[in-house]
C-alpha cells in the first residue's frame, strides 16, 4: 500500500503540532451520526463486508497523489480539524505538490489521525474518504482545509460537508450513503492505529523517506528535508 514506515531519524518543529488527548483510538462517539446496526445474519454480514472492502479499496486509492513509481513517497499523519495541519496545508503543501510531486519525483499519501479532542475530525475524515471513493479525495481534502475555521465550532459539521462535497461534482447519493453508513470508517480507524504503531502521536507528522518530522514546517525547511532524502536515493534534482 505504502512506503514502509521505517524510521530512523525524527525532527520536532517548534511544537507546533496538534497533540493526542490519549494513545486511545479515535472513539466512535465522535461522529454525530449513529454507527451502523451490525448485521443480522451471515449472509448480510458476508454482502456487508464485500461492500466495505470495495469501498475501502477505492478510498485508500484516492488519497494516494503523484507517480506511485516515483523515487520516494511522503506519508502525512493529519488531521482536518487541527490548526497546524491547515497551517501546513496553507504554506507548504501547493509549493510540495508544484516543485516534487507534479514534477514525478514524491509520491503523497495521507492518513486519518483524527484526534478525539477534536469533535469534527472524524466527520470530516470520513467526508474526504467517502469523496475519495469517487477520486475527489484531494479536491475535498483541499475544500476542508481551506474552509476549516467555518465549520471546525459547528454542533455538526455534516450538511458543511455534504454542501461542499455537492459543490466538488461528488455523485451525492453514493456520497451520503458512505457517509451514513460509515463505509470508510474501518480504513479511518486502521489509518489511525497504523500511525500510532508508527510512532505518530500528534498532528501533521510526516514520514519522508527515512525521516520523520513531527509538527508544522515552513516550505523551505521541509524542501531541504526533501532533497536531503532524494539525494540518498540519487534523485535529487
Amino acid at each position: 500500500m505504502f512506503a514502509s514506515f521505517r524510521v530512523l531519524a525524527a525532527v520536532a518543529i517548534a511544537g507546533l503540532a496538534c497533540k493526542g488527548a490519549d494513545a486511545a483510538r479515535h472513539e466512535s462517539a465522535s461522529s454525530p451520526a449513529s454507527a451502523p446496526a451490525p448485521a443480522t445474519t451471515a449472509a448480510a454480514r458476508s454482502s456487508a463486508a464485500m461492500l466495505t472492502d470495495s469501498v475501502s479499496a477505492h478510498a485508500d486509492s484516492g488519497r494516494i497523489r503523484g507517480n506511485r513509481q516515483g523515487a520516494m513517497w511522503i506519508v502525512e499523519a493529519s488531521d482536518f480539524q487541527c490548526p497546524y495541519c491547515k497551517m501546513w496545508h496553507d504554506s507548504t503543501y501547493h509549493g510540495l505538490i508544484r516543485d516534487y510531486v507534479e514534477t514525478g519525483k514524491v509520491t503523497l499519501a495521507y492518513l486519518n489521525f483524527p484526534l478525539r479532542q477534536h469533535q469534527n475530525a472524524m466527520p470530516a475524515a470520513e467526508a474526504a474518504m467517502c469523496a475519495s471513493v469517487q477520486n475527489k479525495f484531494w479536491p475535498m481534502h483541499d475544500a476542508l482545509f481551506q474552509s476549516q475555521t467555518s465549520w471546525e465550532t459547528l454542533p455538526s459539521a455534516l450538511a458543511f460537508f455534504d454542501s461542499a462535497a455537492a459543490r466538488l461534482g461528488v455523485v451525492m447519493p453514493a456520497w451520503r450513503d458512505c457517509v451514513s453508513r460509515h463505509l470508510t470508517r474501518p480504513l479511518i480507524e486502521s489509518d489511525y492505529g497504523r500511525s500510532q504503531s508508527a510512532g505518530v502521536k500528534s498532528t501533521p507528522t510526516f514520514f519522508i523517506g527515512d525521516e520523520k518530522v513531527e509538527g508544522f514546517a515552513p516550505y523551505n525547511y521541509f524542501r531541504q528535508v526533501i532533497e536531503a532524502q532524494l539525494a540518498k536515493k540519487g534523485a535529487s534534482r
